[in-house]
């Protein structure tokens, strides 16, 4: 007799049906899914729905006297949105914001009523508007004026100050993706040695490539971002790398789950972190405390710094990308290497007649 489609069900039936289209390693992949279909909702929404000024780095310019009351005063203010501190003039005020150690300064007039603060659209123009809010209301209220000056404008052709984190986004989506279909292309077999040689040469040979395409796209073709063209495409290219390597690591450890893991670091995490639309002293505690950690938050900080401030303050976020590219390449050699122990030596073939 033949066995029917399920217990107590009838064969050719429509539950049946659903039983053979929808197996249980399906059912439980379709629900991870719905977790970080939920889980990308409430990323993106829990860090960019209520922007706040925290602790944003910010100096103060004034004579000795003054600029100890300003601090004080500017360190008391509701919900601390700034973290201020005295700068001994305007020179270093300005070199400091160019070395990205300050979003901001204010520097106080002491004979007259305008005072001047100083900005950088290029660190980010929502970060920079915030701060002109906050330091308007606050002269406003003492019967004073302010004037900006902004020290690293972001580029006309760069809107917002966006296209830094698009790039970036454009190479860690091409990153996991390549590494997604190298994973599942040879279907579910284990990788050997040989095999995870060849798919980090690949993701190596891709990033080039990828890192190549985006620093042509934001500069030459459509003048987003100004200079430092190779130096885009070396960060492109590590960016693609790091991420691709640390799919495939995933996938070595977890399977197929492994690719929803890295979505879940990189897009899900990472992208609401990164400091693109909303800079880290506009993030909730949470996001701004891991965003620095994660591929799309280093990119995005060290192609700004490219940019707009001469490639000044890119060590760590360098070395975070290069940390992911180096772990990544390790647990995916080291994966392989376990799995090929495990299953013992390739049988012999028979010897001939």
């Amino acid at each position: 007799m033949t066995q029917s489609a399920g217990a107590g069900t009838r064969p050719g039936s429509f539950l049946g049906e659903v039983r053979d289209a929808v197996t249980p390693r399906a059912t439980l992949l379709v629900l991870g899914v719905i977790a970080l279909q939920l889980l990308f909702i409430t990323s993106y929404v829990g860090a960019l729905h209520h922007p706040k000024l925290r602790d944003a780095p910010f100096g103060v310019v004034a004579p000795q006297a003054a600029a100890g009351q300003a601090v004080t005063r500017l360190d008391r203010l509701l919900g601390s949105p700034l973290d201020p501190r005295p700068v001994p003039d305007e020179a270093a005020a300005r070199e400091q914001l160019g070395n990205r150690d300050l979003d901001g300064a204010l520097l106080l007039d002491a004979g007259g009523t305008t005072d001047t603060l100083l900005v950088a659209t290029g660190g980010g123009t929502t970060l920079a508007a915030s701060l002109q809010r906050l330091v308007t209301d606050l002269e406003r209220s003492e019967g004073r004026t302010v004037r900006v000056v902004d020290v690293a404008p972001a580029s006309a052709q760069d809107a917002g100050g966006l296209s830094s984190f698009y790039v970036v986004v454009g190479w860690c989506v091409g990153g996991y993706l390549c590494a997604s279909i190298l994973a599942i292309s040879a279907g579910a077999r284990a990788p050997t040695p040989r095999r995870a040689v060849i798919r980090l040469g690949t993701m190596a040979l891709v990033a080039l490539v990828g890192g190549l395409g985006g620093a042509l796209v934001v500069g030459p073709a459509l003048d987003a971002l100004p200079g430092g063209f190779a130096a885009l495409w070396g960060l492109g290219a590590l960016i693609t790398f790091a991420v691709g390597a640390a799919t495939l690591a995933l996938q070595a450890v977890f399977g197929v789950v492994g690719i929803g893991v890295a979505i879940l670091l990189v897009v899900i995490l990472g992208n609401p972190s990164a400091g693109g639309a909303l800079a880290p002293p506009l993030l909730p505690p949470f996001w701004a405390a891991v965003g620095p950690a994660l591929p799309p938050g280093a990119g995005t900080w060290t192609a700004r710094s490219i940019a707009y401030f001469g490639g000044s303050a890119v060590t760590v976020p360098l070395l975070v990308l290069s940390a992911w590219a180096v772990a990544g390449t390790a647990v995916t050699l080291l994966m392989a290497a376990l799995r090929r122990k495990r299953a013992g030596p390739a049988p012999r073939p028979a010897p001939g007649p």
